[in-house]
């Protein structure tokens, strides 16, 4: 017997970070809401309405439950899962978090439930990976005891205009009930798309963000071949944007625990099937070289005599602008590989802590605008903070010979070299 539709929903979240809590406080205006995290710190925070993540405002606002007890899990009858799924140091879908998520709801899992996952996986991975450990943690039987939907994540961290409110929910489940169940509970609160099937839902959320790999691959690959040929690839793309069917992708450095994760979940699975996935993994090869480009490029623009080490400044370390969050950020690459070649580095960024810059990157955090010589400034990540501070501030303190990396190409150009930096941009 599984959960009814006439049944009273009772809803917990396990996994309360940049999916799990705006997730949270959405479901808890319309039922009643447990949100449960391992994290005992994060917790206390949500409790006193603090969140760090910066996406959630005025937290207190909404009636969640916050406990780190996971026996609060057995009073809720449908529960989702929504836990980080990275990749290896070899690139390949690490499960470890999502399979102790699994064997903490499968202890207090009861009868008549339903299970959703919100993590990204690889297509079948809910029913071949996830299933499996509910049934043995709960002694519960799949299909008969309880049953399982997929409704792909698609949160867009530090974005205020596609919440998950004003967004089309993908959702799926086990049997036709489960669909229902799906539908009902997320469609409460949003839009939502029903998928024919379970691997039809995590193929979907695998795409989206390979489509956006590849199309950001194009335009870096094309960075690498206009710089070489002494053209600036924002202009190109401007003109090129004036064809009504060009989609305008930028180049960048793509980190983050999404666009640059998500491809290895597909690739994994192709390869598993015996499909050689190449165009995929040529894309995320480009990707993955941008933080070598970026330090190698300022490499050649320094002067051949300099007497001294020279010194580069990195702005905004975190993964995207305006976001807190330093999973995968490429920023941690781009310093190695300056360190790699000789330049003594140290790191900026506004909104994490000198701390977290020294603990996470291993550099010292510098003051902004910089109050000492840097030889190489390269913006990253430009968080909004940036704009308050001058061009003029950031060229005082530069020698003659400065650089000025600006990934995004956020900074204006003609100012920044009429002030005497060499300025280059992706």
């Amino acid at each position: 017997m599984t959960l009814s539709n006439k049944e009273e929903k009772n809803i917990c979240v396990v996994g309360l970070g940049y999916v799990g809590l705006p997730l949270a406080c959405l479901l808890s205006q319309k039922f009643k809401v447990t949100g449960f995290d391992i994290s005992s710190k994060r917790i206390e925070e949500l409790k006193k309405g603090i969140d760090t993540t910066r996406e959630v405002e005025n937290l207190k606002n909404f009636q969640v439950f916050f406990t780190d007890d996971e026996k609060e899990i057995s009073k809720n009858n449908f529960i989702i899962v929504a836990v980080p799924t990275p990749i290896d140091d070899n690139f390949k879908p690490d499960l470890t978090v999502l399979g102790s998520a699994c064997k903490t709801v499968g202890r207090n899992l009861t009868a008549g439930s339903l299970v959703s996952f919100e993590s990204t996986v690889y297509p079948g991975c809910t029913e071949e990976f996830c299933v499996p450990i509910l049934e043995k943690e709960s002694g519960l039987k799949y299909g008969k005891d309880f049953c399982v939907g997929y409704s792909p994540e698609r949160v867009n961290p530090g974005d205020k205009e596609h919440t998950i409110d004003r967004i089309t929910k993908v959702v799926s489940g086990s049997d036709k009930n489960a669909q229902r169940l799906m539908e009902d509970i997320y469609g409460s609160i949003t839009k939502v798309h029903v998928a024919s099937s379970l691997k039809v839902a995590e193929a979907a959320k695998v795409i989206e963000n390979v489509q956006r790999d590849l199309n950001i691959a194009l335009m870096n690959e094309l960075a690498l071949i206009f710089s070489k040929l002494g053209i600036d690839t924002k202009d190109v793309i401007e003109a090129a944007g004036t064809k009504w069917n060009f989609h305008k992708y930028t180049p960048g450095l793509v980190g983050g625990h999404c666009i640059g994760v998500d491809p290895y979940y597909l690739t994994h699975k192709a390869q598993e099937v015996g499909h050689d996935p190449r165009v995929i993994l040529a894309g995320r090869e480009i990707n993955n070289f941008m933080p070598n480009f970026v330090a190698e490029y300022v490499k050649s623009k320094l002067p051949k005599n300099l007497d001294y080490t020279p010194k580069a400044l990195v702005y905004g370390l975190t993964f995207k602008e305006n976001v807190p969050d330093t999973r995968n950020s490429k920023a941690h690459e781009l310093i190695s590989k300056l360190k790699l070649l000789g330049i003594e580095v140290y790191g900026m960024d506004p909104i994490i802590d000198g701390e977290r810059v020294r603990r996470e990157f291993g550099v010292p955090q510098a003051e902004w605008p910089p109050k000492e010589q840097f030889d190489i400034i390269v913006v990253s990540s430009p968080h909004k903070e940036i704009d308050s501070i001058p061009l003029e501030d950031m060229w005082e303190k530069t020698p003659d010979h400065a650089i000025l990396f600006d990934v995004k190409g956020y900074l204006d150009k003609t100012k920044a070299e009429e002030l005497g930096f060499i300025y280059h941009r992706l």
